[in-house]
């Protein structure tokens, strides 16, 4: 069994024993470790649901490049866990479907058990291509980075992007840069690689797609460095989401507007307050210039535009508290 302690005297242990209570009820007890002569310090990991057309693909590719391969087979009624096992892979096996925040959460819990260096996680539905691996690996040792994310829109590899999908990504880039995070031109890919300080400061919560913006904003707040490099991503291999990428778009960039919400509530309650007390206000002039050209007073449209110009200033007050109370907040974080 793999050591996971600093004690000089290893000890075999499953997964699930060592995972954080949230996630032991979601982890098979059979999820052991294997026993390995040889430290493993680059480790290749992805979530895997229902993926036994291209997992062997992948999980070959990937060991070229590292120590070890982690599968983390998230509730799959095909034969992913019986292939991933057969071509030597760590496999890790959660009870049913959590979905892949939750089988993030495995990935880097397991990492820090296993007390890797570097961290590489891909997709499993053959959209990625292993041999990108050597590219993330090289950035996080030439730039010194800490995280490097794999980019599809540097390299000139757009082009092979389905244009709704374009437009969703940017949007939700965009929503990320306005959260606060770093300008990375593809925040929604999941290929990416980590070095041990990002493995061990990122604590995921949520269990969800999100959970890839929720790194991101991990991130940020701990100061770490980000590269990127250019990655080619197949997306004329079939159907390989789960979800519908509509409703995957509008949960994410939910979350993502929720934060910013908790992160910068000047900006998500300040702007809309402003641009509600300016047309309440220019609504109420236009009430008051009919009156005195015409003799009619608009009482409805009167008191609406009140309304919202009460409204709005509601909404400015609440960021200005908010705001306060985020920076008391902070503040007390760095005096701990």
């Amino acid at each position: 069994m793999q050591t996971i302690s600093d004690s000089a005297n290893p000890f075999q242990s499953t997964v699930r024993e060592h995972l954080p209570a949230s996630l032991k009820t979601a982890v098979c007890s059979e999820s052991v470790l294997p026993k390995s002569a040889k430290p493993i310090k680059v480790l290749a990991a992805m979530p895997a649901f229902n993926e036994e057309k291209y997992i062997a693909k992948i999980v070959i590719g990937a060991r070229k490049y590292v120590d070890q391969v982690l599968v983390v087979d998230d509730g799959s009624v095909d034969a992913t866990n019986e292939i991933a096992k057969c071509l030597g892979a760590i496999v890790v096996r959660h009870e049913k479907n959590f979905g892949y925040g939750a089988s993030l959460q495995t990935i880097f819990e397991t990492a820090r058990i296993l007390r890797v260096e570097t961290l590489v996680i891909l997709d499993s539905d053959g959209q990625h291509n292993p041999e990108d691996i050597k590219k993330l690996l090289e950035a996080l040792d030439e730039c010194k980075a800490d995280v490097v994310i794999g980019s599809r829109f540097i390299g000139g590899n757009q082009k092979n992007i389905p244009g709704y999908r374009k437009v969703g990504m940017k949007v939700l880039d965009g929503a990320t840069r306005v959260a606060g995070v770093a300008d990375i031109s593809d925040s929604q890919c999941g290929f990416r690689a980590y070095g041990r300080k990002a493995i061990d400061v990122i604590h995921l919560s949520g269990k969800g797609m999100s959970a890839g913006s929720e790194v991101l904003f991990q991130i940020s707040d701990h100061n770490l460095k980000i590269a990127e490099v250019p990655i080619n991503v197949l997306y004329d291999i079939g159907d390989t989401s789960t979800e519908n990428p509509f409703k995957h778009g509008i949960f994410v960039l939910s979350y993502i507007i929720g934060l910013i919400s908790y992160r910068r509530p000047l900006l998500a309650f300040g702007i809309p307050g402003c641009i509600l007390i300016v047309c309440g206000f220019l609504a109420e002039l236009w009430v008051f210039a009919e009156l005195r050209t015409t003799g009619v007073f608009h009482d409805v449209l009167s008191m609406g535009s009140a309304f919202i110009l009460i409204f709005g200033m509601l909404l400015v007050i609440t960021g200005l508290i908010l705001n306060y109370l985020v920076i008391f907040v902070n503040e007390q974080k760095k005096g701990l």
